[in-house]
């Protein structure tokens, strides 16, 4: 079974904070769910019924937009994903989402925030696989 990339290393955490970025950060996240969320980890949080992994993920933003709020940040873009119409054939992302945060500070203070982090094993639950990548807009000059 292929590695899957649930949570960040301590080395992407490390690079990603001497990266120095100043202002706006933004986070592609590339979503791949579960066919039935796996809430072993975690079945105090677990719904009565089986769920599949998107369902699972609604739930974790359910929770989490009231957390992302308050820290300053929001969602830009959530789609469903697709086949690439460049990129390997085999890779699939089921969805795709864009979440701005003004500052990295402020992205810090929401992912280490306990009630948010109360919710991720639906997120854990939800996810066979998932990339955050961190974008810094960089104008474009002409």
């Amino acid at each position: 079974m292929p590695q899957s990339y649930l949570s960040p290393t301590q080395e992407a955490g490390r690079n990603f904070i001497m990266r120095n970025i100043t202002g706006k950060v933004v986070m592609l996240n590339m979503l791949r769910f579960r066919p039935v969320a796996d809430y072993s980890a975690f079945p105090g949080i677990a719904p009565q019924q089986p769920i599949s992994g998107e369902r699972a993920y609604r739930l974790y933003m359910e929770h989490t937009l009231p957390f992302l709020q308050q820290s300053g940040g929001s969602i830009l873009f959530y789609g469903k994903g697709g086949d690439f119409l460049i990129g390997p054939p085999e890779e699939k992302w089921d969805a795709v989402m864009l979440v701005q945060q003004n500052s990295v500070q402020d992205f810090m203070a929401f992912a280490s925030d306990p009630a948010y982090l109360a919710g991720m094993g639906h997120r854990t639950a939800a996810l066979e696989d998932s990339r955050l990548l961190p974008l810094v807009e960089e104008p474009i000059k002409e």
